[in-house]
C-alpha cells in the first residue's frame, strides 16, 4: 500500500521557518525546552524556556504546524507547563510589573 497522505507545502514551509526560529533561540540561550498549547482557532502557542532561564513564545497557525516545528528543531517538548520545567523560567522587573499591573504599582495595562 502506498502512503496517500499529502504534505501541504505551505504548512511545511511555515513549520520549517518556526523550527529555525526555535533553533536560533536555543543556540542563543544555551539550549531550550518547550511546550505547545492549543489556542483554538488562533492556532497554537509554542512556549520556549532557555537553559539560562530566558523565555519566549511563538504562535503557529495550527497545532499540527507547531508540533512539526518543535520536532524539527530537536528541542525537548513537555506536555504541560508545570513542575521543574516552569521553575526554570527567570523573570525580571519588566515581567513582574506587567503581571502585577496596577495592583502593586506597576504600569497600567491600558
Amino acid at each position: 500500500m502506498a502512503d496517500t497522505q499529502q504534505v501541504d507545502p505551505k504548512a511545511e514551509r511555515r513549520a520549517s521557518r518556526l523550527a529555525q526560529r526555535i533553533g536560533s533561540f536555543s543556540r542563543a540561550h544555551g539550549g531550550a525546552e518547550g511546550q505547545v498549547a492549543y489556542l483554538g482557532q488562533r492556532g497554537a502557542r509554542i512556549v520556549l524556556v532557555g537553559e539560562d532561564g530566558t523565555w519566549g513564545d511563538l504562535v503557529a497557525p495550527t497545532y499540527a504546524i507547531a508540533r512539526t516545528a518543535v520536532e524539527k528543531s530537536g528541542i525537548t517538548v513537555h506536555e504541560t507547563f508545570d513542575g521543574e520545567f516552569a521553575a526554570k523560567v527567570r523573570t525580571g522587573p519588566y515581567e513582574w510589573s506587567r503581571m502585577a499591573g496596577i495592583q502593586v504599582g506597576g504600569p497600567r495595562n491600558g
